[in-house]
């Protein structure tokens, strides 16, 4: 009985402990700055303003139907600074589109091999990209990985 639970008690627990030290590592935001806002909306409208999503993206790699290992990213959306509130009122539809994609690029074989190849990586900002201006209109410049890394499990 054990022997059949193990494989499948494994994986969760490697995904839960990824998390939480995934969480505990996060830096601490500055004082009285919005946790995901770099720029303040009231500074000049024209700057760049960078949407860091508080928690990571996990997107299993299943092969055969079983689930091997996890890839855990840390992503950030590029804006300007007068759209940072309505990003962060998008934010559940983006996450929504943006797993979607992670998800499509893993069960395509995108995370297979050197997945951190430069050309690789500017395939999937570009596709994520379309994912994030396919919910919303706002201004969207640039999906930034923050942190990319394949936890086995």
């Amino acid at each position: 009985m054990i022997k059949k639970l193990l494989p499948i008690a494994l994986p969760l627990i490697a995904l839960v402990g990824g998390a939480m030290a995934g969480d505990m590592l996060r830096p601490a935001p500055p004082e009285g700055d919005p946790p995901h806002a770099e720029a303040k909306p009231s500074e000049d409208p024209k700057a760049e303003t960078y949407f860091t999503f508080p928690s990571q993206f996990f997107v299993p790699l299943v092969r055969r139907g079983t689930m091997n290992d996890i890839m855990v990213l840390t992503l950030t959306l590029r804006t300007g600074a007068e759209t940072i509130e309505a990003v962060e009122k998008k934010e559940h539809s983006l996450r929504d589109a943006l797993l979607r994609q992670l998800m499509i690029h893993a069960n395509t074989g995108g995370f297979d091999g050197n997945y951190t190849v430069d050309r690789n990586l500017a395939q999937l900002r570009d596709d994520l990209l379309k994912a994030a201006r396919g919910v919303t209109d706002l201004p969207i410049d640039a999906v930034l990985i923050e942190d990319i890394a394949r936890q086995q499990g």
